[in-house]
Formats: C-alpha cells, sequence, structure tokens
C-alpha cells in the first residue's frame, strides 16, 4: 500500500535524524540529502557519490531565518535575495557558521545556501527542523536526476529512502551567487539569471575567475551523459557522412531519410529546455549511439545555464 504524504515525511525525518540518507524531489534536480550538523551522515553521502572530498555541498534550509544557523557575518544583500528569490532555484555563498562541518563545506570558509521550492522538499525540511545537506542525487560528474526513477538508476541501494515528488519542474541546478566578499560574483548560471540578479541589486554581477574555492558543478567535465557528445552551430558538418549511429539534438525537424529515433527536437524555450535537457540525455544513452551531436542554443542570457550545462557535458568547462 502507498503510503500518505505525511507518513513518507515522518520516515524521511526519522531516516535523516538517524544519519541515513534520503533522496528527495525540488524544483530544480532530485538531491541526496543528510543532516548537515552529522558529519559521519554527510560523509556517506560522498561515499554514495564517489565525490571527491573538497566539493562543497549546498545546505537546503526550510525558510530564509535559518541562515544565521549556517553562516556569519551575512550581508544585507543576501537578505534581500532571500526576500526575492526563496523559495527558488538561488543558491546563496557565505561565510560558513564555525560549527558547520568541514565535510559540507569541503574545509573551505564558505558555504552553499538555499530554500528550495518544491512542497515536498519544504514539508520534509519544516518537519525535519534542521537543515539538510545534498548534492544531486546521482554518481558524481554525471547527469543530474530529474525523476525518483533516474535516482534509483544511479544509486539504487546507497540511498535509505527515495521520495517520489513527480518530474523537477525546473530541471537544472540551481543559480550559485558567491556573496563571501565584497563583490557578487556567478559561480553557475541556472533559471534566475545573472542580468536578474543584476537588476534586483542594482549593480553588475562579476563572473567566476578562479576555481579555488568549487562550486557545486563547477567541474571542466560535469553533468556528463555516457554517450560522447559534441556540439555543432547548424547546418551540421558532414554528420550523414559519418560511419556510426549518431543521435542529434536539434531545433529543427530531421531532414527527409533520417531516422526518427536518433533525432530529438528540443523545445525552442529556454526553460522548457533545460526542463527536459537531462531526461533527453538520459533516454539517448540507452540507444547504443556512438555520438550525441546537439544543435548550440543561443548565446543569450536566459540560455546561459543550457549552454553552460552542455559546455560541461561536452567536457569543454575550461572554456566557458
Amino acid at each position: 500500500m502507498k503510503r500518505t504524504r505525511k507518513a513518507e515525511i515522518l520516515r524521511a525525518v526519522e531516516i535523516l535524524r538517524r544519519g541515513g540518507l534520503v533522496a528527495f524531489p525540488t524544483e530544480t534536480v532530485y538531491g541526496l540529502g543528510a543532516d548537515a550538523h552529522n558529519a559521519q551522515a554527510v560523509a556517506r553521502i560522498f561515499e554514495a557519490k564517489r565525490r571527491p572530498p573538497n566539493h562543497p555541498v549546498i545546505v537546503h534550509m526550510s525558510d530564509a531565518g535559518q541562515m544565521e544557523r549556517f553562516a556569519r557575518d551575512i550581508p544585507s544583500v543576501a537578505w534581500r535575495l532571500a526576500r526575492r528569490f526563496w523559495p527558488g532555484p538561488l543558491t546563496l555563498i557565505l561565510r560558513r557558521a564555525l560549527d558547520l562541518p568541514d565535510a559540507v563545506t569541503g574545509g573551505h570558509d564558505t558555504v552553499g545556501l538555499r530554500v528550495p521550492a518544491h512542497s515536498w522538499a519544504l514539508a520534509l525540511l519544516k518537519a525535519f527542523g534542521g537543515g539538510v545537506a545534498a548534492p544531486s542525487a546521482n554518481p558524481f560528474g554525471g547527469i543530474s536526476p530529474t525523476t525518483a526513477a533516474h535516482v534509483m538508476a544511479g544509486l539504487g541501494q546507497a540511498v535509505d529512502l527515495v521520495i517520489d515528488g513527480g518530474p523537477c519542474v525546473v530541471g537544472l541546478e540551481s543559480t550559485i551567487l558567491d556573496l563571501s566578499t565584497d563583490t557578487p560574483r556567478l559561480l553557475r548560471p541556472g533559471a534566475i539569471t545573472a542580468d536578474t540578479l543584476a537588476n534586483v541589486l542594482g549593480i553588475a554581477i562579476a563572473r567566476r575567475i578562479s576555481a579555488s574555492s568549487p562550486a557545486p558543478g563547477s567541474l571542466p567535465s560535469h553533468y556528463a551523459p555516457k554517450t560522447a557528445l559534441q556540439l555543432a552551430d547548424r547546418p551540421f558538418p558532414e554528420w550523414s557522412q559519418l560511419p556510426f549511429p549518431l543521435a542529434v539534438m536539434a531545433f529543427h525537424p530531421p531532414p527527409k531519410g533520417i531516422a526518427p529515433r536518433y533525432w530529438v527536437m528540443m523545445p525552442q524555450i529556454a526553460s522548457l529546455y533545460g526542463r527536459d535537457l537531462y531526461a533527453r540525455l538520459r533516454e539517448i544513452d540507452r540507444w547504443g549511439c556512438r555520438l550525441i551531436l546537439v544543435e548550440r542554443p543561443p548565446h543569450t542570457s536566459e540560455w546561459e545555464a543550457v549552454h553552460d550545462r552542455l559546455m560541461r557535458a561536452a567536457g569543454l568547462g575550461h572554456l566557458l
């Protein structure tokens, strides 16, 4: 018999309190959560994902008022952005609270915080009453999960409970904005664009200039399918002459004579493209192709997050 939502949340809270791992849905992707103040539980996240120990994880909270439990010296701009965008797909990097385990921060002096905009996630966080440290619920470097089935396929028995909250509506990881210094700096693009943040703050948003403090999803190769991925401008260069099967993700329909199975029409709206991207890449991975040829998205602000994920999926993140 299917458990009620209340029973599922209570079970998840019990697992978190005893140091277990719970995969839960957010509006962006599914997260693999542990009690943020339990260093041993957080270590299990890294073991399950095979995640590098210096790569920090984001702490999820039920409301902005909890920021003071996990961060110190919080600037006024952080409260302004929290009022405007939380709950929502924005992670703020702040100076960490001194009692926060190093396992959460990767040994750095900062921590990422956010309040997710998903009813199941908020119910879990409110019932738990504390912070939940949670990266994406998939093996490190691979495609992030946007359904419960994706979590099970990637992590299986390494997770004590997977909460099925349906498909994620955003589909790409949160925007990460570093507020730990005097200059706000974009570390990872997401659904909330740098232009939107700049308009709210009334100042320009700087861009990441070094990897001295790794942010989630900042490696040159990340979000990668098992099938090799290559970006191409339309028209595609001699794609029809390749001697092996390939899949195409494009904004236009296939020309005559192309097997429809290997051609994926993608939305021309950035938010819809981002919502579908990871599920499509997982689908193509099952087709047995040698290459995924992806039509390059526009270089505009609303497409920045999609462009970032595709570049890293192609192993070209060092060029961003």
